[in-house]
């Protein structure tokens, strides 16, 4: 009989319960014993929804790895407190209202592999010492029992991957930390054996990476201080194929392997060939990471003659864990009904698992229904005529390499450029969204709802707007925003105005912390029928001499933060999105807007875990920005916007973007970025972020002005902006003025320097 069981399931709850029982704590509204108690009833809904299958999982998300491997930073640590406070300060930094010593930086933060998830980047340091600390993992397996729940999987970071995604404070290598690490895993191996538990699964992505020889030792080091007959390891690998770390993966002495094949099936024939006599192989079916239905007879043809090989050895699951998609399709009452029998959520990949399961086990015959069923929304969703559109088939068909290209080289541009904004040494600006406050909040939902008509809903995000322009001159900033009030999210509100979009109610994913998006869907074609943004920018433009910035999310971040359709490549997707903004673009530039910013923050993000990859996916990232972005006449200046990722190894390929003025964050990691630039000779402008925005730090000038004295090493100060690391939409204003003034403060300071 084929075994089932799940990798990870979604943290949030179905309405967002750990996001607002986060912030209620972080606010003294609830105490420690209510967050406990909310934490454990929002763990029993999601163990509950797992019931169908064989195994239920744990969670051990990177920064509980650390809490509990007692490898928080000693800058925390020093502050004193119990664990749970020293654990948000990592995450959110030390503001100095918390206790009477200085604001103290929280942790790191970036993407988890090439997913839109953020964790908190470990640190090592010679000084580095791990201590297992288990007490919230055990809890966590203790609640499970008094639940009847006895078939618990716990899962656990594994730690060559916790330290691969680490960073070193110093010239240590994450390496020289192994064999402490080793000794703190072996006891909790030990420990979690006490507590009954059967099987183990660690989550080792690192081996879906290049990985050098050193790197590759240790993984057989490692497990081999981990080998255990007290109980079971699946190692567990995803979000690609095994490449040259196959062989490798077979040698590594553990009871299970998991793989993800939901891409990508030329490794399987290798692996039935050569895996270890009696281990277990998991295979990852059905796509963790995307929410389309999947092909169940194409997947029942890859396994069944897999599962005739391995008999009771074979094990099926989703790709990944779940965390990356929604939770329950069945809420999205008011979806559209054909698009919305297209989709699966985490709690329909579930039972895709059951199905498929059923099918192996007991004959095709025995779900007949189901199938069927699957296989006539696979052929409505392949035949609609909703899905493609021939008139953007044909305009994507007519794009030449010249539309991607500004007339002159930045070094002219700049001289216009200078000539008609008149702009001050470093000058000084913002990201691009301002507080979003409850009160906008409820206007949006109440004119969703219908009970605010659309000339009230107008007004009020015109004297929102009216609002934001009147601080930011208060504030003295050079070039204004307007706020983007109107603007539910990012890539959401970009969406909305596209055809080939559409959008669930409930369909939140976890982003980091208490931070949730809700990623649209692309479904078919994309056409822009209509301006989207050009009411709202010039009319703040009509409001001040100053300059304001057009404000736009670009083609590759709108495709990696939707769920994007899997019928056609990406890059396909990515030129329509492209055509679709350069139309915003110069309506803006029409209408006299002089400076656009297109944001990028996720041009990382789809970037492939081996390098051998990364120019195929980067030339095509490029020419959709570049397509975007250079319609424009040379007068106009081009901004983009990177945030929280590591951006070091492909700063070339962000310099052939041929934006006029890059701002990037720089303040939460540590100024890292500063070093990729010291041989680039980077020859645009550049904007480092000064202030962390998801922190409530806020920065003193005396710290911005040291960060902007670093940046003058390398670029000229003649090419330096200050700025934050992103949006403040998150932030409240009482934390946003004092830090927007303190960056106005340490630009008259810089320029009286210089």
């Amino acid at each position: 009989m084929v075994t089932t069981h799940n990798l990870g399931f979604p943290r949030i709850g179905a309405n967002r319960e750990l996001k607002y029982t986060l912030e209620a704590y972080w606010q003294n509204k609830i105490t420690t014993e209510e967050l406990e108690k909310q934490r454990y009833e929002l763990c029993q809904e999601n163990w509950q929804r797992q019931v169908m299958l064989d195994y239920v999982p744990f969670y051990d998300h990177v920064l509980d790895t650390s809490l509990m491997l007692g490898n928080l930073p000693q800058r925390i640590i020093s502050l004193g407190g119990d664990a749970l406070t020293s654990y948000f300060r990592t995450a959110r930094g030390h503001s100095a209202g918390d206790t009477l010593d200085a604001g103290i930086a929280a942790g790191e933060m970036t993407k988890w592999f090439n997913t839109n998830y953020h964790y908190i980047v470990p640190e090592f340091s010679a000084n580095t010492c791990f201590t297992l600390n288990p007490s919230h993992l055990i809890a966590q397996i203790k609640q499970a029992k008094e639940l009847g729940i006895e078939q618990a999987k716990v899962v656990l970071l594994g730690p060559i991957t916790y330290l691969r995604i680490g960073k070193c404070r110093d010239a240590s290598s994450p390496l020289n930390h192994l064999p402490q690490l080793l000794t703190c895993y072996a006891e909790l191996l030990c420990l979690l054996a006490e507590f009954g538990i059967t099987w183990v699964q660690i989550d080792e992505p690192a081996l879906v990476t290049d990985l050098d020889d050193s790197w590759q030792h240790a993984y057989l080091n490692a497990y081999e201080v981990l080998r255990t007959d007290k109980l079971n390891i699946m190692l567990t690998t995803y979000f690609g194929t095994l490449g040259d770390n196959l062989a490798l993966t077979c040698r590594l002495p553990v009871q299970g392997l998991h793989v993800d094949i939901s891409q990508h099936q030329l490794e399987l024939p290798w692996l039935l060939k050569h895996l270890p006599p009696g281990c277990i192989l998991s295979l990852g079916v059905v796509d963790g990471r995307n929410i389309w239905k999947s092909d169940l007879h194409k997947i029942l043809d890859i396994l069944e003659p897999a599962h005739q090989l391995l008999g009771d050895r074979l094990w099926i699951a989703p790709s990944c864990s779940l965390l990356h998609v929604p939770i329950d399709l069945t809420r999205e009452a008011g979806m559209d009904v054909e698009v919305r029998s297209w989709l699966a959520f985490a709690q329909q990949k579930v039972e895709e698992i059951h199905i498929l399961a059923q099918a192996l086990n007991h004959g095709r015959a025995s779900v007949y229904d189901l199938l069927r069923a699957n296989q006539q929304a696979l052929a409505q969703r392949h035949a609609s005529t909703r899905v493609h559109n021939p008139e953007i088939s044909a305009a994507i068909a007519e794009l030449h390499p010249d539309m991607g290209s500004r007339s002159s080289p930045y070094a002219q541009r700049a001289v216009v450029q200078k000539e008609r904004l008149q702009l001050p040494l470093f000058p000084t600006t913002t990201i691009g969204s301002f507080p979003q406050t409850d009160a906008i909040r409820r206007l949006r939902q109440a004119w969703r709802c219908g009970d605010v008509d659309d000339l009230t809903y107008q007004q009020a995000i015109y004297d929102e707007i009216s609002l934001c322009i009147r601080e930011q001159l208060a504030v003295g900033l050079d070039v204004l925003v307007h706020g983007e009030a109107e603007r539910n999210d990012m890539v959401e509100y970009f969406g909305e105005h596209l055809q080939g979009y559409i959008f669930s109610k409930f369909g939140w994913v976890q982003s980091y912390g208490s931070r949730c998006v809700k990623p649209p869907i692309i479904y078919g074609d994309i056409q822009r029928l209509q301006p989207i943004t050009l009411p709202w920018i010039t009319y703040a433009q009509s409001l001040t001499n100053r300059a304001v910035k057009g404000m736009l999310t670009g083609p590759v971040t709108m495709l990696n933060w939707s769920f994007v359709r899997d019928d056609q490549p990406r890059s396909t997707t990515a030129m329509q999105l492209a055509l679709a903004i350069r139309q915003e673009v110069l309506d803006l530039e029409a209408a006299g807007i002089h400076i656009i910013q297109i944001d990028e923050a996720a041009l990382r993000e789809g970037l492939p875990l081996r390098k051998s990859q990364w120019p195929e996916y980067l030339t095509w990232a490029i020419e959709a920005f570049r397509l975007t972005a250079n319609g424009v006449s040379d007068a106009t200046q081009i901004h983009t916007h990177m945030c929280y990722s590591e951006f070091n190894d492909i700063m070339s390929s962000i310099m052939a973007m041929d934006a006029d003025v890059i701002t990037i964050e720089t303040s939460r990691s540590n100024a890292d970025l500063l070093d990729a630039l010291d041989n680039l000779n980077y020859p645009n402008e550049l904007g480092p972020g000064v202030y962390d925005i998801h922190s409530p730090i806020t920065p003193s000038h005396e710290q911005i002005t040291t960060l902007i004295q670093q940046t003058c090493q390398y670029i000229p100060a003649t090419r330096i902006w200050i700025n934050p690391d992103c949006g403040l939409k998150t932030r409240r204003w009482e934390e946003v003025r004092p830090a927007l003034k303190h960056m106005v403060e340490a630009a008259v300071q810089l320029r009286a320097m210089h």
